[in-house]
C-alpha cells in the first residue's frame, strides 16, 4: 500500500501530559492536524501517580496559552492564577479537560513500540526525507495499528523508565531478586498500607536529588509519630556531603523548593538519618533473616535494613526510535545542541538558557523530543521551559521559521531543581514560590499524614 502524501497526514504526538496536550494545542491553533497518542488509559497519567502532591508552580505557571485558548470556548474556567494546584487538581481541571476539547485527537490505552520512515529503515538514505513517518501502535484490547504522520513529535517523558540503584548505572548484583523490597518512588506514607511497610523500619534512601530529601523529610516525620518508633533511615550518597548539597534553602528563588532540602538536612540533623558518602552500591544481598544488605563496590557492607528506596534518577526509553536518526549526546541522552545548555554540573533550572526547535532537532528531519524526554538524564527540566519548546517546534513545523527562533523565556534561579512543595503547609507560608520543576517525585509531609494519595512523579 502507498504511503499517504506527507502534507495531509497529521503530526503524531506521543503522550497526554502537560507538554504532549500542549503541542496539540499549538498544532490545532496552527491549522495543523494532531494525534496524540497516551499509552495510560487516561490523560495526564503519569501526573495522576502523584495526585496529592502540590506543586511549585502557582495555576497561573501550568496553564499553557494556546491550551487556555482552546478551553475557553468549552466554558472552562481558569483556576485562581495565585494559588498552587495539586497534582490532581492538575490532572482533573485542566489536563482532562483539554483532552476532552481535543476529543477524538487523543486516543488512550495506546503504546507507541515504533517509530520509521515509511518504507526506510534506519540504514536506506535513498527519498528517505520525501516518505512520512510511520508509527506502529498496540492497543489495550490487543490490536496493533500502523500510523502514518508529517512529523513526530515525542512528549512521552521519563516517568517510567527510574533508574536502578547500581552506581555503574546498571542493576546491582541481586536488585532484580530483591525487587519485593525495593521501590524507585517515594512512597506514600498516608496510605495506611505503605504507612506499615516502612513504620518502625530501617531504611536505605539511595540517591542526592529532591526525591531522596522528600523521603528523608517523609520518613523522619514518620519517626516522630506514634505509629512510626524506630523508624529509621540510611541516607546513601554516591558522593560526598558539601555546601550545595541540600539545593539552596534560603537563597533558592523558589521558597517551596528550597524548603525541601532544608527538611532532609533537618532530618540528618535531628537523629532520624544517617548518611553514608561515596558509597555506589554494587550488591544487594540478603542476610540470614531476609533483610538487605547493601555492598558498596569498594567492599563496605552497610547494616542490614527492611527495605530500600532508590532514587537515582530517570531515564529515557529509546528503544521503539531505533529506526529514527537521532543525534544524542553520548552522556545526556539528550539533543546534542541542547545538551551543553543543560548539563547538571554546570547548570540550575534558572541558568538553562532559552531554546526552541534548532537545539530540538536531528539529523531526521520532523522528529522531536521534547518535555523532560529531551533533557534525557539532565535533572533540570522546567515545564514552562517545555511549553515553550512546542510553541517553537510548532512554529518551525509551520514554516515561521521568525517565530520559533523567536524563543524567551525567564526561570527563577538556584537549587534543587525537582518536586513538589510541602504538601501540609499552609499555602500562605508559600507565597512567594514561582515556578516549577520536573521530573522528580517530591513529597514532603510534615506533621499528620492528611487523606491525599499517591506519589509524586515529574510534571511540575
Amino acid at each position: 500500500m502507498n504511503a499517504p502524501a506527507t502534507v495531509e497526514l497529521p503530526v503524531v504526538v506521543i503522550g497526554a501530559g502537560p507538554i504532549g496536550l500542549a503541542a496539540a494545542a499549538h498544532l490545532v491553533e496552527q491549522g495543523i492536524e494532531p494525534l496524540v497518542l497516551e499509552a495510560g488509559t487516561r490523560a495526564g497519567a503519569a501526573v495522576r501517580e502523584w495526585a496529592h502532591v502540590r506543586l511549585f508552580s502557582t495555576w497561573g505557571e501550568v496553564v499553557d496559552p494556546a491550551a487556555e485558548k482552546l478551553l475557553a470556548p468549552t466554558g472552562w474556567t481558569h483556576p485562581d492564577a495565585a494559588t498552587y494546584p495539586s497534582g490532581g487538581d492538575w490532572a482533573e481541571q485542566y489536563l482532562q479537560p483539554l483532552a476532552d476539547a481535543l476529543g477524538e485527537k487523543v486516543r488512550t490505552g495506546a503504546t507507541v513500540t515504533g517509530v520509521s520512515r515509511s518504507g526506510r529503515d534506519r540504514i536506506v538514505d535513498a527519498d528517505r526525507e520525501g516518505q512520512p513517518f510511520v508509527v506502529h501502535v498496540a492497543h489495550a484490547d490487543g490490536r496493533e495499528e500502523r500510523l502514518h504522520a508529517r512529523a513526530v513529535i515525542d512528549a512521552s517523558g521519563t516517568w517510567a523508565t527510574p533508574s536502578p540503584a547500581g552506581g555503574s548505572g546498571l542493576p546491582a548484583l541481586g536488585e532484580r531478586a530483591a525487587a519485593d523490597r525495593i521501590t524507585y518512588r517515594v512512597p506514600d506514607l498516608s496510605d495506611p498500607a505503605v504507612r506499615a511497610r516502612y513504620a518502625g523500619k530501617r531504611t536505605a534512601v539511595i540517591g542526592s536529588g529532591a526525591s531522596a530529601f522528600t523521603a528523608l523529610a517523609y520518613l523522619a516525620d514518620l519517626a516522630k509519630s506514634g505509629d512510626g518508633t524506630r523508624t529509621q533511615a540510611v541516607w546513601v550518597l554516591r558522593r560526598g556531603i558539601s555546601g550545595d548539597t541540600f539545593g539552596g534553602g534560603e537563597s533558592d528563588q523558589l521558597p517551596a523548593r528550597g524548603a525541601l532540602g532544608l527538611a532532609a538536612k533537618a532530618a540528618v540533623d535531628d537523629g532520624h538519618a544517617d548518611a553514608v558518602t561515596g558509597f555506589r552500591t554494587d550488591a544487594v544481598e540478603r542476610d540470614d533473616d531476609g533483610r538487605l544488605v547493601l555492598v558498596a563496590e569498594d567492599g563496605r557492607r552497610l547494616d542490614p535494613v527492611d527495605e530500600v528506596i532508590a532514587l537515582t534518577g530517570y531515564r529515557p526509553d529509546l528503544s521503539f526510535l531505533s529506526e529514527i536518526r537521532l543525534n544524542l549526546d553520548e552522556r545526556l541522552q539528550a539533543p546534542v545542541e541542547l545538551a551543553p545548555l543543560i548539563d547538571p554540573n554546570q547548570h540550575s533550572c534558572g541558568t538553562v538558557y532559552p531554546h526552541g526547535h534548532r537545539e530540538l532537532s536531528h539529523s531526521e528531519q520532523g522528529v522531536y523530543l521534547v518535555g523532560m524526554k529531551s533533557y534525557g538524564r539532565a535533572p533540570t527540566f522546567l515545564a514552562l521551559t517545555g511549553y515553550e519548546q512546542v510553541r517553537s517546534v510548532v512554529a518551525a513545523l509551520t514554516g515561521d521559521t521568525d517565530s520559533a527562533d523567536r524563543v524567551e523565556l525567564t526561570l527563577p534561579e538556584t537549587g534543587v531543581c525537582k518536586g513538589g512543595g510541602l504538601l501540609n503547609t499552609p499555602e500562605a507560608d508559600q507565597e512567594q514560590a514561582t515556578g516549577c520543576c520536573a521530573p522528580t517525585p517530591a513529597l514532603i509531609q510534615l506533621g499528620a499524614p492528611g487523606t491525599d494519595r499517591t506519589p509524586a512523579s515529574g510534571g511540575c
